[in-house]
């Protein structure tokens, strides 16, 4: 499989403006300022997103142009390990404080070893985790991976369509810019092994304005969710089904939406996790 030219991608993009990062603060004084460490995977071992190196690219350019954290764009998983098994004194996983998964798909390359790892630096060590779009469509062999990202992708019944989202928790600080209802064009999974009784749904679909009686539809709750937050041991993990197309990583909002994600996965802002009843 031809692997994405992450860097020359990011060359290509150099140029561009994203405005949600004209409304980031300052970064503080460089002798007082930490700069966290990120690890975007965009793996791919199933079907490949065009928008890939979209979401890594846009995911690379705010924590550069923001100073609030150095991006690391990798196609395969050889950092996601604690150790330094070639001895080529690469980068682990304890270099960094926050991991991405930017639409893998399949069955990724881990080993045993570096599934205890990834789990370890998530739940023991409290690290964030940041699913994009396919995130639920990966590691379906690996229960513990679906536990921790909250389930599993379970067909698109409506495509790409102008979706109906409802905000239910306006004041979580990824969500907080969308309005109380609102539409938007992308791809919107359904999850399966997924329960909104341990997650804190964030957007879902507006049942009331869905065909239901699409033959693909398997919830039968009619319980959508579009994004969630959630705890796995100490860690942080957020998802969300946004980022399918390359047009919604031009789109303001779903960049802010993953600005803060991350921020929030990191531990720089606060918003809850608890569960709450289907509105």
């Amino acid at each position: 499989m031809t692997r994405i030219p992450v860097l020359v991608y990011l060359l290509s993009l150099s140029c561009l403006f994203f405005p949600v990062l004209a409304q980031a603060p300052d970064a503080p004084a460089a002798q007082t300022f930490h700069t966290f460490h990120v690890l975007v995977i965009g793996e791919t071992k199933g079907f490949e997103h065009d928008s890939v190196p979209d979401a890594m690219a846009t995911i690379w350019k705010m924590g550069h142009e923001t100073k609030l954290w150095d991006a690391m764009l990798r196609t395969d998983t050889e950092l996601i390990t604690k150790t330094d098994p070639k001895g080529r004194n690469m980068k682990t996983l304890n270099y960094f404080d926050a991991l991405v998964f930017a639409s893998t798909t399949g069955e990724l390359d881990l080993s045993d070893a570096q599934k205890r790892d990834m789990l370890s630096f998530i739940h023991d060590d409290g690290k964030g985790f940041v699913g994009v779009h396919a995130a639920l469509d990966t590691n379906y062999k690996w229960p513990e991976y679906g536990e921790m990202i909250g389930g599993y992708f379970n067909d698109h019944p409506w495509g790409t369509f102008l979706a109906p989202i409802v905000n239910e928790e306006p004041d979580f600080p990824a969500v907080r810019h969308f309005p109380k209802a609102f539409t938007k064009y992308d791809e919107i999974y359904q999850p399966k092994d997924w329960s909104r009784e341990k997650v804190n749904v964030l957007l879902s679909l507006d049942a009331s304005k869905l065909n239901l009686s699409n033959s693909r539809v398997q919830r039968t709750d009619r319980d959508f969710a579009v994004a969630w937050a959630k705890m796995y041991g100490k860690g942080r993990v957020f998802y969300s089904t946004f980022g399918h197309t390359k047009e919604s990583w031009d789109d303001p909002d779903i960049q802010k939406m993953y600005f803060e994600a991350i921020k929030w996965a990191l531990g720089l802002t606060e918003g809850s996790t608890a569960s709450h009843p289907k509105p």
